[in-house]
């Protein structure tokens, strides 16, 4: 322990008076933060306390260390918690402080309807106020415009979470008390005021966090009260390890009053990062490398591109990296172009102390190795109402064959709601059948939205006719609800789970009389399953007259089953349209029955949302339906649509990609092509704002979806319009996912793709800390106002979810775009 003995040694002392403090470090910047090299002090520049991401963050050695800093009404709150809502947000230079104002809303109201949370009888406004306090430190306070009523005493208080990946087998050390946070949750509990809690693992008023870490090393010291630390993770499964001090009977100023000194690293500068695909390069493919550096450091040092061969590293390029002159995040950008390269082989980057991982120069990169996860591992494995083997591993079992009940009216929660016409012939509750077949688990969660299943469909439809793409991994039998992995059954696997997602949208569109909007899980507890799927409900489709332990053979009276949403939505029913006419221009041969069925619909739907629909869908709808059937009065109607459809040409102009050579109508061809041409170059200058080729405008939630279906927008863009439109986009945006990205993690979005991929993902498995092959996550998030991040830690839905519809299909379909552009065989 003497290691731990000498790095408490150099701590600053915490309670040092105002008089003895040195000169403070951290000043206010131009983007409304406190900082200083190597520690950055964010206040309520986000918002998402849900994604524990707002309040007082603390940036450490650029990493993010702990977030949430706020008043919360538990100890160790959770997502479905209460949580204050935000005014005025004042960033005052001459005092160098930034406050934040915040309040408890109206107790009546909440999110989930059919699921009440017990909100609180209580409304009260605070003020969070944080100010340097000389050297490294910061003090925060909080301010109640008026005390706590005398029942809520012992109950608020403000908390400050700690990240816990970061902390595992690390020390704390708190009066005394000293002890290694736990990499999982243990007792012992105790239960407040009808909240059950992990008792503290310590209590004092001076809290060191890390000490033998320099670049973690944290102390915080309670001015008034006490500090609990506590293992939030007791509560939640995605908790955080939360510093506590409760507010005091009878305060309102000053109620809360913190001292927290983050160590910082001497003239501490963050470390170039190598942004390079984790998978590889066609050999005339454009290749460039992303450097990504310091703010304060603008020396651009030379780069040495190595071949790795069997004696060990040869050199075959050198060179200094361009500037590149922009202004993005908190980092100076540097590129090098080696598009020269393309000699087969294995290669590696070195920069100063820095190598990249290895990767690929190849005719074959974009091959079985870039796609057959997905097809052959994540799509099985997400399929609903099945049983999914992998040899002797079990996915998960057949689950849901009690689908579904009709939603009740109300709000539910995840964005579901049932409205009090539900425009079918059911009752609520109930039971709705058709709807125990087909489909894919949405991913992180169980539910099955129309969008998500019908975008998987039209993306591995589109992979069947645009790329006659055909695999046989995985026996699927439909009739005993059995897939299994790594076992060919002759026939393709995309066809296959085409079928699977139609008897979903198709079972439920026979028996509502409509498209469903998705079929969710009844209750919270249900809905946060982490485990085996078929826990979820028993199976058994419920019947009313029978008490909630009775059951028969196919029956039972426990009201688990899940319920389905309907609405009345034109747009998402037109793309689900024209998901389904591509569906049945794909499956005519391999499944002709299915593929009349679908297009039947298709017309359908079409027939009856067409007058109240919005153009983009209207165009998806017809461009689809004509390469269905031919028919000229679909292109007629497109032409019709001209004024609308340039006026609109990033959200239309993809889907007349496949069209427009059918299309003769020479003023069309003209207003449409230029517009597409205006587009383009709006397309190639938004590209140039970031070192990435990419537009990309940073978010809370990561944007490797959306750059996704950019790059699959820009695909038949270039189909239709090759003149206007090169293939660098597409191209970039599969670099992105593939490792390309803002961030020191520059790890590959696709699980189980590259030499460094997400492994840790938001799946069905996230608590195993595990991930399923070929799921594509979300990626890299923003942590206001310039921070990119994406953490290992598998409950961050917004940088490491798996989604249906945009995620995986989309990002399968740019690899084969790639693979067949530079002519590879998949």
């Amino acid at each position: 322990m003497k290691h731990i003995a000498a790095a408490l040694a150099v701590l600053l002392p915490v309670a040092a008076s105002a008089q003895s403090a040195p000169p403070s470090a951290l000043k206010l910047n131009d983007q409304g933060y406190f900082a200083e090299p190597g520690l950055n002090v964010m206040v309520f520049s986000d918002y998402y306390p849900d994604g524990h991401q707002t309040g007082v963050t603390i940036i450490q050695q650029g990493t993010r260390v702990a977030a949430n800093g706020d008043l919360r009404l538990e100890a160790t709150p959770g997502q479905w918690s209460p949580m204050p809502a935000t005014g005025k947000r004042v960033v005052d230079a001459t005092n160098q402080t930034i406050t934040q104002t915040l309040s408890y809303p109206d107790p009546t109201k909440n999110r989930t309807g059919i699921n009440p949370i017990d909100y609180p009888d209580l409304n009260f406004t605070y003020h969070v106020s944080v100010t340097p306090a000389g050297g490294n430190s910061f003090h925060i306070r909080v301010d109640l415009d008026k005390p706590l009523p005398e029942k809520w005493i012992g109950r608020v208080g403000f908390n400050l979470e700690l990240f816990p990946g970061l902390l595992f087998g690390k020390t704390y050390l708190m009066n005394g008390q000293s002890g290694i946070f736990p990499r999982q949750p243990e007792g012992p509990l105790s239960v407040s005021h009808g909240e059950i809690t992990a008792e503290p693992l310590a209590v004092g008023d001076t809290l060191t966090v890390a000490a033998a870490t320099p670049e973690q090393r944290m102390t915080i010291h309670a001015d008034k009260g006490k500090l609990e630390l506590i293992d939030g993770r007791i509560n939640f499964n995605n908790g955080w390890y939360i510093v506590r001090t409760l507010v005091p009977a009878g305060a309102s100023k000053g109620a809360i009053e913190w001292t927290v000194t983050p160590n910082v690293i001497a003239d501490w500068r963050s470390k170039p990062v190598l942004q390079v695909s984790q998978l590889g390069y066609a050999p005339a493919q454009p290749k460039k490398l992303v450097i990504e550096q310091d703010k304060l450091d603008s020396t651009a040092s030379p780069v040495v591109l190595y071949k790795i061969t069997d004696t060990g590293l040869q050199e075959v390029a050198r060179g200094v990296p361009a500037t590149w002159n922009g202004d993005f995040l908190r980092y100076n950008y540097l590129t090098y172009d080696f598009s020269s390269v393309t000699a087969p082989g294995l290669y590696e980057f070195g920069y100063r102390d820095a190598y990249s991982h290895p990767f690929k120069i190849g005719d074959d990169v974009f091959g079985r190795d870039a796609w057959e996860p997905t097809i052959a591992d994540f799509l099985p494995v997400q399929m609903c109402h099945m049983l999914v083997r992998d040899k002797y591993r079990v996915w998960h079992g057949l689950d849901h064959q009690d689908d579904a009940l009709m939603a009740p009216p109300g709000d539910h929660f995840d964005g579901y709601a049932e409205g009090p016409d539900n425009f079918t012939k059911y009752k609520p509750l109930q039971h709705v059948p058709g709807l125990n077949s087909g489909g894919w688990h949405d991913a992180g969660d169980y539910d099955l939205r129309v969008e998500s299943q019908m975008g998987t469909v039209w993306a591995l439809s589109k992979m069947v006719t645009e790329f006659g793409f055909s695999y046989d991994g995985t026996s699927i039998d439909e009739k005993k609800k059995i897939a299994l992995i790594h076992v060919p059954d002759g026939k393709n696997d995309a066809e296959q789970q085409i079928e699977h997602g139609l008897l979903s949208v198709l079972g439920g569109y026979h028996a509502l009389g409509r498209l469903y909007r998705g079929i969710q899980e009844a209750t919270l507890e249900q809905y946060t399953l982490l485990g085996d799927i078929t826990t979820d409900t028993d199976g058994l489709i419920y019947d009313p007259k029978l008490k909630p332990d009775q059951r028969t053979l196919t029956h039972s009276g426990k009201l688990d089953d899940r319920f389905v949403f309907t609405e009345d939505n034109p747009d998402r029913s037109l793309n689900a349209a024209a998901g389904l006419a591509a569906a049945a221009v794909a499956l005519r041969k391999f499944d002709p029955k299915m593929s009349a069925d679908a297009l039947s619909a298709a017309k359908a739907i079409t027939a009856k949302n067409y007058a109240r629909g919005t153009i983009a869908p209207k165009v998806f709808a017809l461009s689809e339906l004509y390469l269905a059937t031919s028919d000229p009065a679909d292109l007629q109607k497109l032409v019709g649509l001209k004024d609308q459809i340039v006026a609109h040409i990033a959200e239309t102009g993809w889907a007349l990609g496949e069209v427009i050579g059918d299309v003769h109508d020479a003023a069309f061809l003209h207003d449409v092509g230029d517009a597409v041409k205006a587009y383009q170059e709006q397309v190639r200058a938004l590209a140039l704002q970031n070192p990435y080729g990419v537009p990309y405008k940073p978010n809370i939630w990561g944007a490797g979806w959306d750059i996704q279906e950019f790059g699959v927008h820009q695909y038949f863009f270039h189909k239709g319009w090759p003149q206007y439109t090169g293939t660098n986009a597409e191209l970039n945006a599969l670099n992105f996912v593939l490792g390309v990205h803002p961030g020191d993690n520059t790890q590959s979005f696709v699980s189980g793709v590259g030499v460094r991929s997400a492994t840790v993902a938001y799946g069905a498995n996230r608590a195993d800390w595990s991930y399923i092959p070929g799921g594509v996550i979300s990626g890299t998030a923003l942590i206001r106002p310039d921070l990119p991040e994406l953490k290992v830690w598998p409950y961050f839905w917004q940088q490491s979810e798996y989604v249906m519809g945009g995620g995986a299909t989309n990002y399968m379909f740019l690899a084969l775009a790639a693979n067949q552009l530079y002519n590879s065989p998949h």
